[in-house]
Parts: structure tokens; sequence; C-alpha cells
């Protein structure tokens, strides 16, 4: 069946996104950009909070972003319905004095970040982006256009090539981004240049690569969307867009939340992580506008939900032997609900159900995904976030290809659909 126009339009309104988002603080800032353009009014850490009822808050926290919707009818122990992402992918990272070269070539000295696909970054163009922080604190964001590329070996100089291939990590991903001696190029300068700011006022920096190309729909019927970091801004624009939707007008019995974490990829143990205290300091803080004390705050965290929205596995049909032979999500059929009994995912009975009944109010088919027993699974921010707020959890997602490649592969309705869940999970 042809993709629809709604859905073709929230594609390329995602692939918009992922192009202003090339780092986790890019992310954050566009999240708050669009939400601010909704209304949102967006709070100071360091300042007081006004009282929240009624309200449109955010708030951003480095690469992070905490964004609300507080109904006027709302009181101290009213709950809370988080729609959990992370700004994060998998990528490589500058490193200290990271301009370097060898024989008359400029490379970028990288590390790498999180377990990317390192053979799917060879021969792509490639975008520097991130945080430059200066002389006088301030932070300025800075993203590239294209500079770099990991060119490949040729395969004359490599008969082997195509029976076995690996990257030693070290001296075969440092990127080339220009001619010359290192001793007379500045990589930071180019940063500079990109944010507007003199070179010579960088004191530090958290700077990433990031796939240059635009993410595109394709294949029969337009079926497909392939973009650079759907892991997992795919979640991210459908909270958001979510968010701004269900804010019209919102009325619910609750505080309908999307929390953005950072640094996933690595675990997210850090002050912007899921494992760190963001989400518990904008509670709190948040209760304690509307009057709650502890034994308020307790009774709302009862009352409350958190839907971790995470990527997951579609079955591979050149690989169909590292899949569970029965439970076998496809791309385009509808977002997954993930499961472990081992509870790498979050997801139990009664998450189960509550993300079937979301589903059935926006008409939204679901599936599930459990990992074969013999490739375990990774985790997701959900059953942190259970752990560290004590909230009921489900891990959901969308199916996809290509996990934690330079470019992802995802079905263009589920990205629609995952969009009319979160709305549905929000208002409801």
């Amino acid at each position: 069946m042809p993709a629809s126009p709604e859905t073709l339009a929230h594609a390329t309104d995602l692939a918009a996104f992922v192009e202003a988002s090339p780092s986790s603080f890019h992310a954050a800032a566009e999240v708050a950009r669009r939400l601010e353009d909704a209304g949102f009014t967006r709070l100071d850490e360091t300042a007081s909070w006004p009282a929240a009822a009624g309200g449109k808050h955010l708030v951003v926290r480095d690469g992070a972003v905490i964004a609300w919707v507080t109904p006027a009818s709302a009181t101290a122990s009213t709950g809370v319905r988080i729609f959990g992402a992370h700004s994060d992918s998998p990528a490589f990272k500058l490193k200290p004095k990271p301009t370097t070269g060898k024989l008359g070539w400029l490379q970028a000295g990288v590390e790498v970040y999180g377990g990317p696909l390192l053979n799917s970054w060879l021969d792509r163009e490639l975008r520097l982006a991130g945080r430059l922080v200066l002389d006088d604190g301030t932070t300025a964001l800075a993203a590239t256009g294209p500079l770099l590329r990991l060119p490949q070996l040729a395969i004359h100089l490599d008969r082997d090539a195509n029976k076995s291939f690996s990257l030693d990590k070290q001296s075969q991903t440092q990127p080339v981004w220009g001619l010359g001696e290192s001793a007379s190029a500045d990589i930071l300068a180019e940063l500079a240049s990109a944010a507007g700011v003199d070179a010579a006022r960088i004191r530090g920096y958290d700077i990433v690569t990031a796939d240059a190309a635009r993410g595109a729909v394709f294949g029969l019927d337009d079926v497909f969307f392939a973009s650079g970091r759907l892991d997992d801004l795919a979640s991210v624009h459908a909270g958001v867009v979510a968010l701004e939707a269900a804010a019209d007008g919102f009325d619910a019995d609750h505080i309908a939340m999307l929390a953005v974490f950072d640094h996933e990829e690595i675990g997210s143990g850090t002050r912007s992580g899921a494992a760190g205290p963001f989400l518990s300091d904008v509670l709190e803080r948040l209760w304690i506008s509307l009057g709650a004390d502890r034994e308020h705050q307790l009774r709302a965290l009862a009352a409350s939900w958190c839907v971790s929205s995470d990527v997951g596995h579609s079955i591979h049909p050149n690989y169909a032997d590292k899949h569970d032979p029965v439970v076998q999500p496809l791309l385009g059929s509808g977002p997954i609900l993930k499961i472990n009994a081992n509870q790498r995912y979050a997801t139990d009975a009664q998450g189960a159900a509550a993300w079937n009944r979301w589903c059935e109010a926006a008409g939204v088919n679901s599936q599930e995904f459990v990992s074969n027993n013999s490739v375990p699974c990774g985790s997701t921010i959900g059953p942190i976030t259970a752990t560290r707020i004590g909230i009921r959890t489900v891990d959901v997602g969308i199916p996809m290809l290509s996990m934690h490649s330079a470019r992802e592969l995802a079905g263009v309705s589920d990205l629609w659909d995952l969009r009319r869940v979160a709305e549905a999970y929000f208002r409801q």
C-alpha cells in the first residue's frame, strides 16, 4: 500500500529534524526550539520555577532536555506520563590535540564513541558537530558541512577484503579532512568558523562525527526511510511532535512529559544521562511547585508511567537465524513492544497490557520483540529509569535494520505510528 501523505510528511519532517541534530547538544537545542515555537517556556535550573499548573515548560541540561505540559487541574499528587528517549548515537569523538596527519594528509584524531558498525562509516562524507566552551564559560554550538571521510583501502591492495574485514580502532579510523601539514592547520578553527567564534577562545569541546547525507524515503510504494542517527532520534522526534500536538487543549488527569537523555550509547552514567539525577531533579521541582511534600511525591510516582522508546531489530531476510524463530517483527508492521526475561527491557505484564491499550486507542498495530536465546539483547533507559525512579516502565520502539550503522533503515509507516501512539499515551 502506498504511503499516505501524512506519513510521508512525518518522514520529511524527521529528515529535517535529524539534519538539525548532528550531535546530542544540537538535538536538545532543536527540541527546545520547536517547543518554544509552540508556546513552551524554557526554565533555568539556577532560577526559581513558577507554579506549574496549566503551564508548558522545558529545561535543557547539556545534551538532554525534559519538557512537560501540566493540566490546570493538577494537584500535588498528580501522576506523570513520561515518554523517554535518548539524543546520542554511535559515532567518533574528537580527542585532545585533534589535528593530526601524515604523508601530506590532514587527519582528525578521534576516539570511538559507543558501538558503531565501523565499516559502515567508510567512504561517507562526514560532518563534525557538538559544543565549544569558550574562555568566559559560555557555550557555542558548532556544526560543519561535509568535511571528513574515512577512505577504504582499494581491493587491489587487499585481495582478501571480501573474505574477512576488520578495522583497527586506532590506526584505521582516523578520517582525512584535507591536504597539507598538521603544523599549519587547525580542525578546531573550522569548527570555530562554523560557530562564528574566535578559535583562540576555545577552552573545551565535545565534538562528534555525523553522516552528512540527508534522510530519504525510497523503495516500492515509499515504504523505507534511511538516515543516520535514527537510534534514537526517531523516538525523540516522535515524542516532541506528539507532545506539541497533545499540548493543544490538554486536559488529562496526569502531566505529559518528554524526557530526552544523553549518553545512552555509553551506559547513561552522566549528569545528563538516564542514570543521573536529571529526571528526578525535574520531577521533584515540578511537584514542589504544585505544593507537594514527600508523601505527595510518592503517591504521584505510584500513579505514573514511563514509556522508554528506543529502536529494536526487524527480522533480517539474510540473517534469519540471528532472530527468534517465532517472534519476528517486520519493518512496516507497527511499533514493537520489547520483552526480555532478564529485564534488559523493563516491560512486564502490566506494561504490555498498558502499551496495547494505548496502541488500540491510536488505531495502531503493535508487534512484539524478543531476542534469540543465543544472541543476547542490549538494554535501554527503561530499566535504568525504573530502578532510579521506581516508576512503572515499558520498553517500546520501532523495528529497524542496520542498527548502529552510519545510516540506518526504518519503515515510514512505523515512524508515523509511533508518533500516533505517543500522542494517545499523552492524552489518555
